[in-house]
């Protein structure tokens, strides 16, 4: 009788375990902090501080969002990006997202781009429309050009392509880019929102300063040492999964994200908040 007890008591306690494991993996939120420098970044823009959220996916984070709003608060941005994949297509609720989305227009100027959850529910137009009736500035391909004491910065925003191949999406961002990019000129510095990361080369090419990307979920289990098992559009061991990657004057951030799709649960792999401050060279 007394090793049927042991017997239940450490199942019960490797369950426990397993559960405390995939809840601080998939709940508890991390910030990562990035400092972009580049002599091309305005000296009136010296200093701003972005903050990037990615593939929420209907994911929460206390009531109402309130644990995911409070820490964003905490670090004082002057803008939130928005990466796309707010909803998921597999259980769509935009109500949910939109609690979040609420509480981050008090705290900054949001933007925001579609990802490809938005583009496979079919329900692009009235996602943007919520948001923009919230103050969301939406970016479908397109470029804003923001003013501080004279010096100019852009912000500019792609589609998701929706596409199953990597070629066929290097494509169709490349006219994208080219299309939204067009009248912009060489010296402005450039902020890219783009939800794909696996078209670095693209960007690289195009020569755009810095791109805000997502979509890999950080390579939904990250395996100490090696880095993201799986990712859409890179599959096994994929690349671009998490951090800084530099290549000429072009720099893009990847989010690991906030939720979760297809794949249930993260392991060694916390949802991220991504926090960017430009500084002057």
């Amino acid at each position: 009788m007394t090793t049927m007890k042991n017997k239940l008591f450490k199942f019960i306690l490797v369950i426990a375990l397993v559960w405390v494991f995939l809840y601080v993996n998939n709940h508890w939120l991390q910030v990562s902090s990035h400092d972009i420098s580049s002599d091309r970044i305005p000296t009136a823009f010296d200093g701003l501080v972005i903050v990037q959220l990615s593939d929420l996916q209907d994911a929460e984070f206390g009531k109402n969002q309130v644990k995911l709003t409070e820490k964003v608060k905490k670090l004082n941005p002057d803008f939130i990006f928005l990466t796309g994949d707010l909803i998921d297509s597999n259980r769509y609720d935009l109500e949910r997202s939109l609690h979040l989305v609420r509480k981050l227009v008090g705290i900054a100027d949001v933007y925001y781009v579609i990802g490809n959850h938005e583009v496979a529910v079919n329900r692009v137009e009235k996602i943007t429309s919520a948001l923009q009736a919230l103050g969301v500035v939406v970016l479908s391909n397109e470029a804003k050009i923001l003013e501080r004491n004279g010096e100019k910065l852009v912000i500019a925003g792609l589609d998701d392509p929706l596409m199953e191949s990597i070629e066929a999406s290097e494509k169709t961002i490349a006219k994208y880019m080219d299309r939204t990019l067009a009248d912009i000129p060489d010296q402005y510095y450039r902020l890219l929102l783009s939800h794909r990361p696996e078209v670095f080369d693209v960007y690289v090419n195009r020569q755009v300063d810095l791109i805000f990307t997502g979509h890999a979920h950080g390579g939904q289990v990250q395996i100490p040492g090696i880095g993201g098992l799986v990712a859409p559009g890179q599959g096994w061991f994929p690349k671009y999964t998490a951090g800084v990657h530099t290549k000429g004057i072009t720099t893009m951030v990847v989010s690991r994200g906030l939720g979760n799709s297809v794949v249930p649960y993260r392991m060694f792999n916390r949802p991220e908040i991504v926090v960017v401050t430009l500084k002057k060279e």
